[in-house]
């Protein structure tokens, strides 16, 4: 079973974080896994993208050219890769940057998530990728969230375990969201 996530947005805000915290849950779990990240030479504020191909079987290249699943994050990232998406699969829309709902294609699940507004209220506006990255894990299934946590305290660096707890709340937070928006 094969599956292959494009997450893109602005450098500096965790896009490439959460790409990589996702294959290494994935090997944790004894999976294969594959983290193909891209940005820009300007680094925060650019664009940042990757590609995490999961498998219980070996995987054949980091390269997707229409991922089965997509995290968008700002308006950039949107315009560029929501066309790509393939058909029947899914594109989680961060809805405070980005306007456009996902209508427009009706072969897909498209669910806008106001990330930046949640991670406000959790308390700290740099959560807005562990948001999304909730969602994605609640919709496919394939990591446990508790293997997303374990992972986390390898994947950040010691000094900023202190925010573990604020990070798991909004991965939980996120997949609370999308269980209710496909209720």
């Amino acid at each position: 079973m094969n599956h292959d996530v494009f997450m893109a947005g602005f450098g500096g805000k965790g896009v490439l974080l959460i790409g990589n915290l996702l294959a290494y849950a994935t090997i944790l779990e004894g999976n294969n896994a594959s983290y193909f990240p891209a940005y820009g030479v300007e680094k925060r504020g650019g664009a940042a993208n990757c590609t995490v191909v999961m498998s219980d079987t070996t995987v054949g290249s980091p390269v997707v050219g229409e991922p089965e699943a997509a995290i968008l994050m700002n308006p950039a990232a949107m315009t560029q890769f929501y066309p790509r998406v393939r058909r029947g699969g899914l594109a989680l829309i961060n809805s405070s940057l980005i306007e456009d709902d996902g209508s427009s294609r009706t072969d897909l699940t498209a669910i806008a998530i106001p990330a930046n507004d949640m991670a406000l209220e959790i308390g700290d506006s740099r959560l807005v990728n562990m948001v999304m990255l909730g969602a994605y894990i609640e919709y496919s299934k394939f990591v446990r969230p508790e293997t997303v946590k374990e992972a986390l305290k390898e994947v950040l660096p010691e000094r900023n375990h202190r925010f573990l707890p604020f990070n798991y709340t909004a991965l939980e937070a996120g997949a609370a969201y999308l269980r209710k928006a496909l209720a």
